[in-house]
C-alpha cells in the first residue's frame, strides 16, 4: 500500500494518525479512504480521485501528506548535460526576494540555459482570454490557470467543460511562445508553486511542451542541501501585469486593466468554497441564468503565491503578498506606448496589447479538455439505502440522522453515509455511533456490575463456608500428617522386624538342613545295623547247628561227653539269645526307620514352609520400603496442599 501511495502525485506518508482533518477540507468525497494498516487508522489518498488541490497539506497537523514532482529528475538531467531552460513562476521572486537572483545564478552554473518569467506568459493568456471572449461572445467562461480547478471539472463536473475558456494557462502560453516563437529547443522546467501543475504538464492536451514541474519547496530544499548559489541572474523578458496572476483576483485585475470595471467578473478562490461554487455554477449554466463576463477561479484561498508547492512557513506572514505588491506597481509603466501604462484608458491599453501580440496566432494557444469522469462517478445512495446505512449505525430518528457534528470529517451525517456507500469510510469512524455503543456497553456494564455485586455477596457467603471447610481440612491434614508420621515409624519398625525374621528364618532353614543331613546319616547307620543283625543271625544259626552237632556227639560219648553236652546246650542258648536279640533289633530298626522317614518328610515340608515364609518376609520388607516411599510422597503432597489452602484462606 505504501509503495502504491508513493507513486501517486499526492500520497499519505507514515505520519498519518487517522485524524480525518484532510477529509474535512477535501472537495472530493471519495478522494480520501479510511483504512486500517497494522492496527493503525489511516486516511490514504486515492490518486485517481484526487485533484491535487493541496488543501490536505494545510489542514494536516502531522505532516502526513507528501507529493511527487520532478525536482530530482531535473537536477539529474542537468548533471547528464541535458539542455534545459527555465520557466519561472512570478511567485518565486515574491517568495524569495533575497535569494532569488543568487539561486538563479547557481542554476545557471549547473547548466541551465535561459530563464523566462511566466509573467510574460500570463500577459499572453490575458490577451488570449479577452480576444477569444470578445470574438466568440464567450461570456460566463471559467478561467483555467489553475490545474486543480480544471482537473475537478474534467473529473466531476464535465457539464462545465464547454465553459472552460479554451486558452492555455500562463505556463503553457509561455512554453508555447518559447518553443514556437523564440525557437528554443531546450527542455523546459517550470519553477512552480503548484503541485497540480504536474497533472497539467503530463496532460496530452498540453503537447509535452514542459518536461519538469519543479516546486519551490523541493527546489529550495535541494538548493540549501547542496549549497547551490551563483552570480546574480534575473529573468530575460519584460512583462506587465501578468506578474500579479498569483494573487487572488490577479486575473480579474488584468481584465479590468484592459476592459474597464464595467464588466462583471466573478472572483472565487479557496479549496472548499471554489468547488462548492462550481457545483452551484453548473446549475446556473444548465438553467440558462445570467452569467458573468468570466469567472476568475483559483483553488488556493491566498492565490498561487501560497500554493501547496511552496514552503509552509511562507504562509505564516503576509511578507510575500507585500513583495508581490511591489512587483505589481513596478509592472505599471509610465510610457504611454506601453500596454501597461497608467496614463492610458482601458480601451487604449487593449489596443496596445493587441498590437504587442499581433504576430501571435491565437490558435497556437488554444487549449482542449477531456471528459475524465468515466469510472470516477461518485455513487449517490437512494433514500432507502441511506436509511439502511443509518440503521446499521443505530441512527433511527431524524435528530440522530442530522447531528452533523463533523467529527468524521464530513460536513453532514448524510455525507458520511454517502462515503460509507462509496466504500471510502466506515461507521466505526462516526463518533456518535461509537458514543452510542459506549453508552450501551456502559449500561450493560452497570447491569453486570449489579449482577456481579449480587454474585459477590453470594460468593462472600460461599467464601466464608469455604474458609471454614478449609480450616477443617487443614485440621484433617494435620491429623493425616500425624498418622503418616506414625505409619512411617511403624513401617520402619516393621521393616526392621521383617529383616530380623528373615535372618532368623534363614538360621532355621540352616538347622533343618543340618537335621536332614543327621537323619540321613542315622538312616545310613540303621541300614548298616540291619546288615550286622543279619550276620549275627547267620552266626547264631551256624552256632545252633554246631551246638546240635556237639549235643549229638556228646550223647554218643555218653557220660564222658556229658560236660561237653552242657557246654553245647549253653552255646545253643547263647545262639538263640543272639538270634532273638538280632530279631528284636530288626524290629526296633524298622520302627526307627519309619519314624526317621516320617521325620525326613516333615523336615522337607518344614523347609518348604520356611522358604515360603522367608519369601513372604522378603516381599514384606520390599513392600515396607515402597510404603515408606509412598508415605514420604503423601507427606510432601499433604504439605503442599496445606500451604495452598493457607494461601487460599488468606
Amino acid at each position: 500500500m505504501a509503495n502504491q501511495q508513493a507513486e501517486a502525485l499526492v500520497y499519505t506518508n507514515d505520519q498519518c494518525v487517522g485524524c480525518h482533518k484532510c477529509i474535512s477540507v477535501c472537495p472530493v468525497l471519495t478522494a480520501n479512504k479510511a483504512v486500517e494498516e497494522n492496527g493503525q487508522n489511516k486516511i490514504i489518498v486515492d490518486g485517481k480521485q484526487c485533484v491535487a488541490c493541496g488543501a490536505c497539506f494545510d489542514a494536516c497537523a502531522h505532516g502526513a501528506r507528501s507529493y511527487n514532482d520532478d525536482t530530482e529528475r531535473f537536477f539529474e538531467d542537468l548533471r547528464k548535460g541535458e539542455k534545459i531552460s527555465l520557466l519561472l513562476a512570478p511567485a518565486f521572486l515574491a517568495n524569495y526576494p533575497r535569494e532569488y537572483a543568487n539561486v538563479l545564478g547557481g542554476l545557471k552554473k549547473l547548466g541551465v540555459n535561459r530563464i523566462i518569467s511566466i509573467s510574460f506568459g500570463a500577459d499572453i493568456t490575458t490577451w488570449g482570454y479577452i480576444k477569444y471572449i470578445t470574438e466568440h461572445n464567450f461570456t460566463g467562461g471559467i478561467s483555467q490557470p489553475c490545474p486543480a480547478i480544471v482537473g475537478y471539472i474534467e473529473k466531476y463536473i464535465p457539464e462545465l467543460l464547454p465553459k472552460l475558456i479554451p486558452v492555455h494557462s500562463p505556463m503553457m502560453c509561455g512554453a508555447i511562445y518559447v518553443k514556437k516563437y523564440m525557437k528554443v529547443s531546450d527542455k523546459l522546467a517550470f519553477i512552480s508553486p503548484c503541485v497540480a501543475k504536474k497533472n497539467e504538464i503530463d496532460d496530452p492536451n498540453c503537447g509535452g511542451y514542459v518536461s519538469y514541474n519543479v516546486t519551490f519547496d523541493h527546489l529550495m530544499d535541494y538548493v540549501r542541501k547542496h549549497s547551490i548559489s551563483g552570480p546574480v541572474v534575473t529573468d530575460e523578458i519584460e512583462y506587465g501585469l501578468g506578474s500579479i496572476y498569483p494573487m487572488p483576483g490577479g486575473l480579474k485585475e488584468n481584465v479590468y486593466w484592459f476592459c474597464g470595471e464595467d464588466v462583471f467578473i466573478r472572483q472565487i478562490e479557496g479549496e472548499k468554497h471554489a468547488y462548492e461554487f462550481l457545483e452551484d455554477y453548473k446549475k446556473r449554466v444548465l438553467d440558462k441564468k445570467d452569467l458573468p463576463f468570466m469567472v476568475d477561479a483559483l483553488n488556493c484561498a491566498k492565490g498561487c503565491i501560497y500554493g501547496p508547492g511552496v514552503e509552509a512557513e511562507r504562509s505564516e506572514s503576509d511578507d510575500t503578498l507585500y513583495e508581490l505588491q511591489k512587483i505589481r506597481e513596478a509592472s505599471k509603466k509610465n510610457d504611454r506606448r506601453h500596454a501597461f501604462s497608467r496614463k492610458l484608458t482601458p480601451k487604449q491599453r487593449l489596443d496596445r496589447l493587441n498590437r504587442q501580440f499581433k504576430k501571435l496566432d491565437i490558435n497556437d494557444f488554444i487549449r482542449h479538455y477531456t471528459d475524465r469522469s468515466k469510472g470516477l462517478e461518485i455513487k449517490h445512495p437512494s433514500a432507502a439505502e441511506v436509511d439502511e446505512i443509518f440503521a446499521s449505525m443505530d441512527k433511527r430518528t431524524t435528530l440522530e440522522k442530522s447531528i452533523d457534528c463533523s467529527a468524521c470529517g464530513y460536513a453532514t451525517c448524510g455525507e458520511m453515509a454517502a462515503a460509507i456507500y462509496n466504500d471510502c469510510n466506515n461507521k466505526n469512524n462516526c463518533i456518535q455511533y461509537i458514543k452510542g455503543k459506549v453508552e450501551q456497553e456502559s449500561e450493560a456494564a452497570k447491569q453486570m456490575a449489579l449482577e456481579v455485586e449480587g454474585k459477590n455477596e453470594e460468593l462472600r457467603t460461599k467464601n466464608e463456608l469455604i474458609a471454614g471447610l478449609i480450616a477443617e481440612v487443614q485440621v484433617d491434614f494435620d491429623s493425616l500428617d500425624t498418622s503418616i508420621g506414625e505409619m512411617s515409624i511403624g513401617n520402619n519398625s516393621n521393616a526392621e522386624e521383617s529383616t530380623g525374621i528373615s535372618v532368623s528364618m534363614g538360621e532355621v532353614v540352616s538347622f533343618c538342613d543340618q537335621l536332614q543331613e543327621a537323619l540321613e546319616k542315622i538312616q545310613g547307620l540303621l541300614v548298616k545295623l540291619e546288615d550286622n543283625n543279619e550276620e549275627i543271625t547267620n552266626v547264631a544259626e551256624e552256632t545252633n547247628l554246631l551246638a546240635l552237632n556237639a549235643s549229638i556227639e556228646a550223647a554218643r560219648a555218653g557220660e564222658s561227653g556229658r560236660g561237653f553236652a552242657i557246654i553245647a546246650e549253653n552255646i545253643k542258648k547263647l545262639a538263640d539269645s543272639s538270634k532273638d536279640t538280632a530279631s528284636d533289633s530288626d524290629s526296633n530298626k524298622e520302627q526307627i526307620q519309619v519314624a526317621i522317614t516320617e521325620l525326613l518328610g516333615k523336615a522337607g515340608k518344614l523347609i518348604e514352609i520356611i522358604d515360603s515364609v522367608n519369601l513372604r518376609v522378603t516381599n514384606l520388607a520390599a513392600s515396607t520400603e515402597e510404603i515408606a516411599a509412598s508415605a514420604d510422597m503423601v507427606s510432601t503432597i499433604s504439605t503442599d496442599l496445606k500451604e495452598k489452602l493457607a494461601q487460599l484462606n488468606s
